[in-house]
């Protein structure tokens, strides 16, 4: 339940200095005797404690500038954040920096919070968030805006940026929901798309200069800000519209700053081996595994899935780098399990030689290997017995995502039916003993003979998965598809939550006579305020807002139904959801996004977009020639993945894996059947 509207908001303000005074002047309190009484009362208190293995505590006044690092939902959720934990180990390896981690209370703590005075804290000191110089927020999906104004509000600061002072924090994100972040831009200072490794030192480097040298003029420091490459300053652009309400243009309004803001990108992830020491959680969350990126980017063009196209170019790391960042991980945290990570892991290059040398370097060990992060549409079980090799060989995971193969041309998921049986096929003759299947519904252009495919794919995996052992299961998870910005899908109408509905029960009524194929689908009411705020502009915000004033956060979890108060506030602020949601966008429309580089070429998207309508497929840019996205120009990026451009040949399984010679094709491996 959430909470009453009465404890919405903290009343009266926080008086920093009173409160400065009557503990320490040169450092903030601590809420822990304050809010340790409380905890047997809440829900998996333990996410609220602290003094995990491998965190760092650093004396406040031994630094010059101070981060909070938040991931804006539940501990359990944001612990494993890879992004947080890198930049959390970056920062505070500087000597003048300190960062600190927090996030989201669940609503019954956030009660008591509001009734007891209790501030949005850290958890490493439970420092209250206003006394900290900068407040950076990864935001990864549209559904936590509502609770990132609960924290800012929660923490005693000014939930609109206009009203906050020199003595406020910088409230920063970054992340995939940045890449669209004007739904946000009242509340937040900055925004940064991209890699953060770098410019975070560049931020970090700004605000010290800044408090040295004055300290006091919040403007200046936002003008300096806005003078690092890859940083967005909502305040000094204005956004534009037509008579009849639609946007005309987003422009900038302070003298100096860039028309067009562009993401940063890590160009040398060998640079950045990161992290060394992760942070090994108090309580249960959702990863519970030592993380190591393998490499970043994806370039197969799947034309739904804004991480692939918003992530590029694709940038690997060294087998060697890889096996010492396991190594090293492993003793410095004492976990069982290595997710090698990526947008698709066993595309790398040397993913041969990195499973096999792993899986024999810790053969006979607790120690397994998993690839969590991987594209479905190519499987070489000799690949995944290499990484079963010390695992229970239980679970298998895979993402055609359409069920026809004119759906699966329409969203470039190269990978016919044919395959996918051989696979199933492969893979249960081989032992495993359950497969899940990840599809959609609502992908443009899709007819009600393409989701009766999904039934029908499903109900022959099945079969082959029953041939080999009755008690093998399958299981078919079904979601609704949202466009995103930076996609060939972003000018593209949402399906209604009616129509998503009316699709599923297409699904659930073809596969009735199978009893032992699991059907899971997600609630489709969820998409809607997803995919308002994926491609809303300015005026949404007043929605966001009045919904958090509603009581709206935790929007993502199953527990939270929020819609009715999303609806409540639509209405009260006459934000017209079918605008922004149901309706395809024309190719010269202005986007909300349009003055935020990706690196992607608004007119390739388009391209791509249109030959989508006739199933026309795009290769992996990594292993053909360049299609010109333009992405790479003005990078040194060079990809070293074995494309033989004079003979057009793929990389092959490597000697000692088998697989016929068949190029490599990944899969997601799970652990739990």
């Amino acid at each position: 339940m959430t909470p009453p509207p009465a404890l919405l908001q903290i009343a009266p303000p926080v008086d920093r200095a009173a409160v400065r005074r009557a503990v320490d002047p040169e450092t903030p309190p601590s809420y822990f005797e304050a809010l340790e009484p409380f905890l047997p009362s809440v829900k998996k208190p333990a996410q609220y404690v602290g003094g995990e293995h491998n965190q760092t505590f650093k004396p406040w006044g031994s630094a010059d500038v101070r981060w909070l690092l938040n991931y804006p939902d539940a501990y359990e959720v944001g612990q494993p954040n890879q992004g947080i934990q890198i930049l959390y180990e970056i920062l505070n390896e500087r000597p003048t920096t300190l960062a600190e981690r927090s996030y989201a209370p669940w609503v019954d703590l956030e009660a008591i919070m509001r009734e007891h005075g209790i501030p949005t804290f850290s958890l490493e000191n439970h420092h209250p968030l206003w006394a900290f110089d900068v407040f950076a927020v990864t935001l990864p999906h549209e559904l936590a805006h509502t609770n990132l104004l609960n924290l800012l509000d929660l923490g005693g600061i000014p939930v609109r940026s206009a009203k906050r002072t020199a003595d406020d924090p910088i409230v920063l994100v970054g992340g995939h929901a940045a890449y669209n972040p004007e739904p946000l831009a009242p509340f937040i200072d900055a925004a940064v798309m991209g890699d953060g490794e770098e410019v975070t030192l560049e931020i970090d480097d700004v605000v010290r200069a800044w408090k040295r040298e004055d300290g006091r003029d919040r403007h200046a420091l936002l003008k300096r800000l806005a003078g690092v490459e890859g940083v967005y300053i909502p305040a000094f652009y204005e956004a534009r519209y037509t008579d009849d309400g639609r946007l005309k243009a987003t422009v900038a309004v302070e003298p100096g700053v860039p028309a067009i803001v562009p993401k940063r990108t890590v160009q040398d992830l060998e640079q950045w081996q990161y992290p060394k020491k992760q942070i090994v959680p108090m309580t249960e969350v959702v990863h519970e595994r030592f993380s190591v990126e393998i490499f970043r980017g994806c370039t197969r063009g799947c034309r739904f899935c804004q991480a692939g196209m918003i992530t590029r170019p694709v940038r690997e790391r060294k087998p060697e780098t890889i096996s010492n960042l396991v190594r090293e991980g492993l003793k410095n945290t004492g976990f069982e399990e290595v997710g090698l990570l990526s947008l698709s892991s066993a595309d790398h290059a040397d993913i041969g030689t990195i499973a096999r040398d792993l899986a024999d370097e810790y053969e006979g060990t607790a120690t397994s290997l998993s690839l969590p992060s991987t594209r479905v549409d190519a499987f070489n079980v000799t690949l995944s017995n290499e990484l079963a090799r010390n695992g229970r060989r239980t679970g298998l995971t895979f993402a055609p995502e359409a069920g026809s193969e004119r759906m699966r041309g329409v969203i470039n998921k190269m990978v016919s039916e044919e395959d996918m049986l051989r696979t199933a096929e492969i893979a249960f003759a081989n032992g495993w003993r359950h497969c899940k299947l990840y599809f959609m519904v609502g992908l443009p252009t899709e007819t009600d003979e393409d989701v009766l495919a999904i039934a029908d794919l499903s109900i022959k995996v099945y079969e082959i998965a029953r041939k080999h052992g009755h008690k093998n299961k399958v299981t078919t998870s079904v979601g609704g598809f949202v466009p995103k910005p930076h996609t060939p899908f972003q000018w593209v109408a949402q399906d209604t939550p009616e129509e998503i509905h009316r699709k599923l029960k297409l699904i659930r009524h073809a596969i009735k006579d199978h009893s032992g194929l699991k059907l899971r689908t997600n609630d489709p009411e969820e998409g809607v305020i997803e995919g308002l705020l994926g491609r809303g502009d300015r005026r949404v915000a007043a929605a966001v807002e009045r919904a958090w004033e509603l009581g709206a956060r935790m929007d993502g979890w199953h527990e939270m139904p929020t819609l009715d108060t999303w609806m409540q506030a639509l209405e009260e602020t006459d934000v017209p959801l079918a605008r922004y949601s149901y309706r395809d966008r024309d190719e010269d429309e202005v986007l909300p996004w349009d003055h935020l580089d990706s690196g992607l070429e608004k007119a390739w998207l388009w391209q791509d977009w249109q030959e989508s309508l006739s199933g026309d497929e795009v290769d992996d840019c990594r292993w053909t020639p360049c299609y010109d996205c333009g992405v790479c120009p003005g990078l040194d990026i060079a990809h070293d993945t074995g494309y033989d451009a004079a003979n057009a040949t793929l990389p092959v399984v490597p000697s000692g894996l088998g697989g016929g010679g068949l190029p490599i094709m990944p899969a997601r491996i799970t652990d739990r059947a």
